[in-house]
């Protein structure tokens, strides 16, 4: 059994690309461990409670994974494999909230960069809070511990984990919008 941590929590892009790595190999027997941030990551790493670490490095759009080269710049690992997944990214907020009543959305600042221009054009008057993770954001949306006038920014399958309502799919910049995710171990 291979022990996978993520920089992400469920539901997170983190986990799409540990899933895809997974099933490119041909690896059926894994558990997968929500670490969410890269540092806790390569830690997990470092202290072997973790035989993989999975985590963003950059995206085609919003580029370096700036948490990531810290966090990298800590630690000693090999690099099992660099790959890349296509991101779509959606707005999320909870249910039979009307879109007018929406004042923040929060999520990564990657999901933040890499939706810039959308954010710009259709709420230059909402504001952007930085958030751990896009996963993570949507969890704390569903749970009530982001207001209800916060919409997030993260994958369309935390609209089913989180129980939120998509308000819109495809929000990102770039209609091919590919991050590069590194498989690392000890």
């Amino acid at each position: 059994m291979i022990k996978i941590g993520i920089s992400g929590a469920r539901g997170s892009f983190s986990e799409q690309a540990a899933r895809e790595y997974c099933r490119k190999n041909k690896i059926t027997e894994y558990e997968l461990f929500y670490l969410v941030s890269v540092e806790n990551v390569l830690s997990g790493l470092d202290k072997e409670e973790i035989t993989l670490g999975v985590f963003p490095i950059e995206n085609s759009n919003g580029g370096i994974v700036v948490e990531s080269v810290y966090a990298m710049s800590r630690h000693i690992f090999e690099i099992k494999k660099m790959f890349e997944i296509d991101v779509q990214h959606c707005l999320l907020a909870r249910p039979k909230i009307n879109v007018g009543d929406i004042k923040k959305i929060a999520s990564h600042p990657q999901a933040l960069k890499q939706c810039r221009m959308y954010l710009k054009r259709k709420w230059e008057n909402v504001e952007l809070r930085e958030y751990s993770d896009t996963a993570s954001a949507a969890k704390d949306l569903g749970r009530e511990i982001l207001s209800s006038d916060t919409a997030v920014i993260a994958p369309r399958i935390c609209a089913d984990l989180y129980k939120l309502d998509v308000l819109e799919e495809g929000i990102q910049d770039l209609k091919f919008n590919f991050t590069t995710f590194i498989a690392a171990r000890k």
